[in-house]
């Protein structure tokens, strides 16, 4: 819950870089919050005729900034500038290549993106 109000804090941040933790336990709290407004959603009808149900629709869109500001920062913290993002625009080629990025190693020690999200052992 904290990586998830960490990302949600920083909504307009698209500077820095973000861990793998970081993105993946966002993106895990999104998928969990997705499923139970869906369920809320089909259980008290308020799903329109395609199927999309509004408190979903309305939760997607509130965390539409924070995605894209945790996803730049992720791609810096790879060495990739945030602009890979419109990767989205191209469908199912450009969303596995987004998820290859994702889940790719962070960059040791300071990039032009900033500091390590990691904390350095010595």
């Amino acid at each position: 819950m904290n990586w998830y109000l960490a990302v949600l804090k920083k909504y307009l941040e698209f500077g820095g870089r973000a861990s793998r933790t970081e993105f993946w336990m966002f993106a895990l709290f999104n998928f969990i919050v997705s499923m139970v407004l869906a369920v809320i959603d089909h259980v008290i009808g308020t799903r329109t005729a395609q199927g999309i149900g509004i408190l979903g629709a309305i939760y997607g869109l509130g965390v539409l900034l924070p995605y894209l500001g945790v996803a730049a920062r992720r791609l810096h913290d790879t060495g990739r500038s945030g602009w890979w993002l419109l990767l989205l625009l191209i469908p199912f080629i450009g969303w596995v290549v987004l998820l290859i990025f994702y889940v790719l190693e962070s960059q040791a020690g300071e990039n032009q993106y900033g500091p390590s999200p990691h904390p350095t052992t010595t």
